[in-house]
């Protein structure tokens, strides 16, 4: 029996569907919203899981990796900072075999500084990282970072394990779907909640929406599991939106849909007036980003250049921790783009004729388009950078919620198994059928041409909920063929 089918013996008791005065199929989303969440919670809340469990340490990553790479990225020598050409010359006097494409000078007292080199012997979006003591211009050690936000490999596992589990492509689908649902499940829970309240509450209000009641011993796990949810759900509708930013397919589709709408991340001009060749742009929006400039033709000339790029930058007010691309090829400037720390909200970049020292381009994070912004600031908070540890740790109390959520979720499930006729399968049942036809076409018709364009935007999205009917319509037809099991 499908999703479309209803049998009187299932449906409500006060009135079979076909006797219903159409004055009472009334907008009714609460039986498709229970149902749509029963199914989801079933087959996608494992991957919801696994997503919740590996995003909570994917939370606390940064503040993982300062304690862990606490040589790599601080010092305790005092004193003042020796030029940045001598900072970098030392680490290219480390690293005679490579040749350095950026540098991140110390973005704090007790900082060290970043000299980047491209190494072929490394994965995409891969660099090593020489660190330097600022003070006195001596390499403290060495590592491989990844993307634009410069993960030490600690941070860098932990973002790939939430992203992947580390099975390549094929994992990623796992990501995708949990983030693709997220915010279906939560929005349809949000539905059966307040109806859930409102039914056996004499008041009604925030409060009671918000405190799980707890005079009911029997539904204390339905009460935590709604109340929870609710308490998470604005952090977890936005973790879904920045997690698909991310994701193979539906990423696809959010980067065409900024490209139309000019709501891509701007970018300084690299290349130098009256030069030919394209303008290369400086980092990216997610962490997994960020360009590898070519190696430059006379690294030391280069090298002697950048204590002047500096100084014009930082009267520029770019002022913060900020990466210096280093140019690859003649015509190309400097570029000077602040980088994406714990309490930065504003990217400024400025573009510098090494030779002259002249500002040949500037972007201040003012004149960026809103909705860049709001991805910027969206992408900073779900890699736990945009409020630095309170951001982490309100990240990580999201998702303990959410996996308390889920757990409680399949709690329930089992315990709604028929447990007297053993013929029965000894798991939860899903809500009556029929909810279509006792939901009124005004919700049922925009529903349906909501999910249709939703689910092309998030291919998987759509193909596992096309996948739900189809096993509810399974579900059905066995129930028909065979009444007593």
């Amino acid at each position: 029996m499908s999703i479309t089918d209803a049998r009187p013996a299932e449906v409500e008791t006060s009135a079979p569907v076909s006797s219903e005065p159409s004055r009472r199929r009334a907008v009714r989303l609460a039986p498709l919203a229970l149902r749509v969440h029963f199914y989801a919670g079933i087959f996608v809340a494992p991957f919801i899981l696994i997503a919740a469990l590996t995003g909570a340490l994917y939370a606390i990553a940064p503040t993982l990796e300062q304690i862990v790479s606490r040589d790599l990225l601080h010092v305790d020598t005092t004193g003042p900072d020796q030029a940045l050409s001598a900072q970098v010359g030392a680490a290219v006097a480390a690293r005679p075999d490579l040749t350095p494409v950026a540098v991140a000078p110390a973005p704090g007292l007790g900082d060290t500084t970043r000299v980047l080199f491209n190494d072929p012997m490394l994965g995409d979006s891969e660099r090593l990282s020489v660190f330097v003591d600022p003070h006195t211009a001596r390499p403290v050690g060495e590592a491989v970072v990844y993307g634009s936000g410069g993960a030490l490999p600690l941070r860098a596992w932990l973002s790939e394990f939430h992203r992947s589990l580390h099975l390549g492509e094929p994992g990623r689908l796992y990501s995708e779907l949990a983030a693709s649902w997220l915010w279906v499940i939560a929005l349809f829970g949000l539905v059966l909640w307040v109806r859930r309240v409102r039914k056996r509450r004499a008041r009604s209000g925030a409060q009671w929406l918000l405190a799980p009641d707890l005079s009911q011993p029997r539904r204390r796990k339905m009460n935590w599991h709604g109340a929870i949810g609710l308490w998470i759900l604005p952090v977890a509708v936005l973790l879904s939106a920045t997690g698909m930013t991310w994701s193979a397919y539906a990423g696809e589709n959010v980067t065409k849909l900024r490209e139309e709408l000019s709501w891509t991340t701007p970018a300084v001009t690299a290349t130098l007036p009256g030069a030919t060749g394209p303008a290369r742009t400086a980092g990216g929006d997610h962490h997994s980003g960020g360009t590898v400039a070519p190696a430059p033709a006379d690294p030391a000339a280069t090298i002697a250049q950048l204590d002047r790029v500096y100084a014009v930058a930082e009267a520029e007010g770019v002022t913060q921790g900020a990466e210096i691309t280093i140019p690859g090829v003649p015509g190309q400037a400097f570029v000077v783009k602040e980088l994406r720390l714990p309490g930065t909200y504003a990217v400024d970049a400025v573009a510098v004729d090494g030779a002259s020292g002249v500002l040949t381009d500037r972007l201040a994070y003012a004149d960026w388009p809103l909705m860049a912004k709001l991805t910027n600031w969206g992408i900073a908070f779900h890699m736990g950078l945009l409020f630095g540890l309170p951001n982490q740790l309100l990240l990580l109390a999201i998702m303990l919620g959410l996996a308390t959520v889920l757990v409680f979720g399949y709690v329930m499930w089992w315990q709604r198994r028929p447990t007297r006729k053993a013929t029965r399968l000894a798991v939860g049942a899903p809500p009556r059928r029929g909810v279509l036809l006792r939901t009124s076409p005004w919700i049922t018709v925009p529903l349906v041409l909501a999910t249709v364009a939703v689910g092309w935007f998030a291919p998987l999205l759509g193909l596992s909920l096309l996948a739900f009917l189809i096993v509810d319509l399974a579900l059905g037809v066995a129930a028909r063929a065979y009444p007593d099991v």
